[in-house]
This record gives C-alpha cells, structure tokens and sequence, in this order.
C-alpha cells in the first residue's frame, strides 16, 4: 500500500479522534463561560469570535465564492451555528455538561432522519430499529432526574435534541450543496454570514461592560475564546472536510466518541452521574451504531 493510499484511510479517523477531543470538551467550556454571562451572550461571543478569527479568509474569496451563494451559506450559518449555539447554553443552565454531551450523540440519528424526509436517503430496516433504540435512550435520559431516578421530563433536554436536529440537517446540507467547497473557504463563510448579527446582538447588551468591569468575566471569557477558536472555527473546518471525505452520517459519528470526553470533564468538575445516565449513554450509541453499519465509505480522490 502507497504512503498516500496509507494516509488518505487513516485521515478519516484522525479527524475523528481530534474533533471528540475538541467537541467532547465544549460542554465543559460552555458552562464556565455562562459563570459570568447569559447563555445568550455565550452563544454569540462563541459566534463573534469565530467570525473575527475567519474574516480575512472571507474578505479574500468574497468575490469569487460568497456573492453568488449568500443566501445558501446564510442558511446552512443559522441552522448549523447560530441556533445550536444558542441552544446549548440556554439548556446547560438546568441541564448538566455531561448530559448535555451524551445527548449530543443523538445526531447521527437525526442526521439520518433528515437525510430520508428531505434529501433522498433510504433509511433500511436495521436502521430503523437503531433509530428507535436511540430515541429510546434520549427519552430515558431526559426523564432521569437530579438524584438518579425516573421523573418528569427535563424540557432543556429538549434544547439539546432540536440542536442535534439542527446538525442533522446541516451535515446533509453540507453534502448536498457543498461537496468540493474549500473548507476553510466554507467555514469562513458560515461564520462571515452570522457573524455581524451577533455582534450587534453584543453591542445591544452590557456585555462589553461586563467584560472590563467584572475580573471572573475575563476568565469566563477565556473559556469562550478557547471554545469559539477550537470548537468552533478549527473543529467545524475539520468536520466539514470529515464531511466531504467520507460521509454526512459517518463524520456525525464523532458522537460517538463525545460523551466520553464530556462525562470525563463532568465528573472532574464534581458532576453527579447515576447508573441511568449511563444505561441512556449506552441505548443511546447502541441505537447510533446501528443506524450507522456499513453506512461508511471513503472517497476516492
């Protein structure tokens, strides 16, 4: 086998273990950062940041990629940034990190989901039931309550799945609209798109203030910088490349590795996990795995 051949099979699974261990740990920098800001404003200075980061990729390429393609990367920014990154913060203030990342994991599912209502692909009937067991899990999750035990569902769960809804739909708008489109270029513009709202959103709030005036605000901040650069401006150039390599399902299987990262960083910040948070972890990647056999395939390129 060539050097090349070696590294075009092993890149798939390289990209995969560094975006778990850059995602498994947003959780974490989630919750430090809303220590000193609203969940509203930690999604958009997750946003602003990543946007400033990747500007002079986009000031670059605007003439030539943005102007005819606006409104499609306008979309695919608010579907697969603006909303999820909203949504998580706001669910993380009654939902712990470690939940929150085991629920994350519910996306290859949803990616599917997607992919058969809207964009032609064909769920067979092994996949079905991993859909099933999977949804199982996720239900069983968001009923668990505080002290370990079944209760009433938890509704800031439900933040987290219409999140991973949204990435369902990203990931395949990805595929279809964008199959040879430059990552960076690609991310660049997904951040070029949103980026200016929120930081007018920004300016509207007293949170520059907040930031100058409150000395754990900066370490809030820091958090966030680390999240908007690695998690969202690097990781999401990897996961669109993952993407375009291999497939929109088969690069949302770095769910599976994310619950890891995240119930690692849970417990080390005093987090309490119960026997069923982990039996809906497991249901939850049983279902994924499912739903995810023989669907992998690298291209050749």
């Amino acid at each position: 086998m060539s050097g090349a051949r070696r590294t075009k099979n092993f890149l798939p699974a390289v990209l995969l273990s560094v975006l778990a261990l850059i995602w498994g740990s947003s959780f974490i920098l989630i919750k430090k950062g809303l220590t000193a800001f609203t969940p509203l404003e930690v999604g958009t200075l997750r946003i602003s940041i990543a946007f400033l980061t990747l500007l002079p990729v986009a000031i670059k390429y605007f003439k030539t990629h943005y102007k005819n393609n606006w409104k499609k990367y306008l979309l695919l920014a608010t579907v697969a940034n603006l909303i999820p990154a909203s949504l998580f913060p706001i669910a993380e203030t009654h939902l712990a990190s470690s939940l929150a990342g085991i629920l994350n994991s519910l996306t290859p599912i949803f990616t599917l989901i997607v992919g058969a209502s809207f964009f032609g692909t064909k769920i067979k009937k092994f996949q079905s039931m991993g859909l099933l067991i999977g949804l199982a899990g996720s239900i069983l999750l968001s009923v668990t309550n505080s002290v370990g035990a079944i209760g009433s569902f938890n509704n800031y769960a439900a933040l987290v799945i219409v999140a991973t809804i949204c990435y369902g739909f990203s990931s395949n708008m990805i595929k279809k609209f964008f199959p040879e489109t430059n990552t960076v270029i690609l991310t660049s513009f997904t951040m070029f798109s949103i980026g200016p709202i929120t930081i007018v959103y920004l300016l509207t709030q007293n949170t520059f203030v907040k930031i100058f005036s409150k000395p754990e605000a900066l370490t809030a901040l820091g958090y966030i910088f680390v999240l908007a650069t690695f998690g969202t401006a690097f990781a999401l150039i990897l996961f669109n490349r993952l993407i375009q390599i291999t497939s929109a399902v088969f690069a949302s299987t770095v769910t599976y590795l994310i619950p890891i990262m995240a119930l690692f960083w849970g417990t080390l910040d005093g987090e309490n996990i119960f026997p069923l948070h982990i039996l809906s972890m497991v249901i939850i990647l049983t279902g994924v795995l499912i739903v995810n056999k023989r669907t992998y395939s690298v291209k050749s390129q």
